[in-house]
């Protein structure tokens, strides 16, 4: 599978997580304040909960039942509970478009 549009550029709301269903794939979606996009796993590595629920931060996603950061870069845990990371997919902007490639994972990278 190639990357799909998951929504415009401009309907991201600066530090606030989107979740996105891609070929049965929860990612989750964020544009931090200097606008750069992020598409990591939607679901935290210590519960069975969505981060598009947590709370964005800098380079950072807190899931907010039990405060585990990860970082939206590596997708790797900055903090217990959780200790293994979550995906980290590429992300593309062209003519206004975020495109996710849920194909296109790296782990821990």
């Amino acid at each position: 599978m190639s990357a799909v549009r998951v929504c415009s550029f401009d309907e991201l709301v600066v530090n606030e997580a989107r979740r996105v269903v891609l070929d049965g794939v929860a990612i989750t979606v964020v544009r931090d304040a200097s606008d750069a996009v992020y598409a990591i796993g939607d679901t935290c590595t210590h519960g069975d909960i969505s981060l598009s629920d947590g709370f964005v931060e800098g380079d950072t996603i807190e899931c907010w039942a039990h405060g585990s950061q990860f970082s939206l870069i590596s997708g790797k845990p900055l903090n217990l509970p959780a200790y293994e990371p979550v995906p980290v997919f590429e992300v593309e902007i062209a003519d206004g478009d975020v495109l996710v490639d849920p194909a296109a994972k790296r782990v821990g990278a």
